[in-house]
């Protein structure tokens, strides 16, 4: 992440998709399957089954072509259909080679900062994601204090990353201040899904105060917690409100590792739901 000259700068620009670099402090468990919780109910979701833009009254936007903190390229724009938009039945995220505010690539990133936020949960999100070297695709939470106290004292919960030179491997991970990619120290697995960019998948966390287990349709990949990390708001700042995150970026300081391939744009992440269950 950049580190900025003002904290309104940084509170602002920095909470940016983290460069979530596989982990070297941290290997995938046995992959498990679990069934699904029947003793949660659903408490918020977008089936996304209105057409036309984004539900306003679920969804803002970050806009921008600042690099967020990763060099990425692209301009993040907002409202524009071009880049979010719902149509038979699944959410749009569509990353576009054009010119835009200065920017040859635009996308769009959507968060649920302004409309809701939670605490706890399974958070699942039935998604297929695009391939293609330049791509990287997100499903990831932010602390609703991040703006207030910076990143990455705010913590940051990725429940899937995928970057296009690294076909179909996915990525868990988390970020706190004690453990983040910055200092190498991050918290985090990868899980091979052959056909990860061929059909949709559920990506999910199930998050209690102590605990995050990460999931790739019901198959538990990865489980990280506090007894092991530490309890300070440095080590565990994940017993406070998140709230959600789904975006594609285009290159970037992990996303654009080994390039861009310029013939391949557009390239679309699809979203058939977003289901939270506490």
């Amino acid at each position: 992440m950049k580190l900025f000259l003002t904290f309104f700068a940084s509170a602002l620009f920095t909470y940016s998709q983290s460069v979530a670099q596989p982990s070297t402090t941290s290997k995938p468990m046995a992959v498990t399957t679990v069934d699904a919780p029947t003793n949660r109910k659903l408490v918020w979701s977008d089936e996304f089954s209105r057409a036309g833009l984004p539900d306003s009254t679920k969804w803002r936007y970050d806009v921008g072509g600042n690099g967020w903190g990763n060099n990425e390229l692209q301009f993040y724009t907002k409202s524009r259909s071009d880049n979010a938009r719902v149509e038979n039945g699944h959410l749009i995220i569509e990353a576009r080679k054009e010119p835009f505010q200065g920017r040859n690539y635009t996308s769009a990133r959507l968060l649920t900062k302004d409309t809701q936020s939670w605490t706890y949960g399974r958070i699942e999100v039935r998604a297929h994601i695009p391939a293609g070297r330049g791509t990287w695709p997100a499903i990831w939470m932010l602390g609703q204090q991040v703006a207030k106290v910076g990143w990455p004292l705010g913590g940051e919960i990725d429940i899937m990353e995928h970057v296009g030179w690294d076909e179909n491997v996915i990525h868990g991970t988390i970020h706190s201040e004690a453990y983040n990619h910055k200092i190498g120290t991050q918290k985090g697995a990868p899980i091979t899904i052959p056909t990860a960019t061929t059909a949709f998948h559920v990506y999910a966390i199930d998050w209690t105060a102590t605990r995050i287990d990460f999931f790739v349709d019901n198959q538990k990949y990865y489980s990280v917690n506090s007894a092991e990390l530490g309890t300070t708001q440095q080590q565990w700042p994940f017993t406070q409100p998140f709230h959600l995150l789904l975006n594609v970026a285009v290159g970037g300081g992990w996303g654009g590792q080994k390039g861009v391939d310029e013939t391949i744009w557009p390239r679309r992440m699809e979203v058939d739901y977003v289901r939270v269950y506490q």
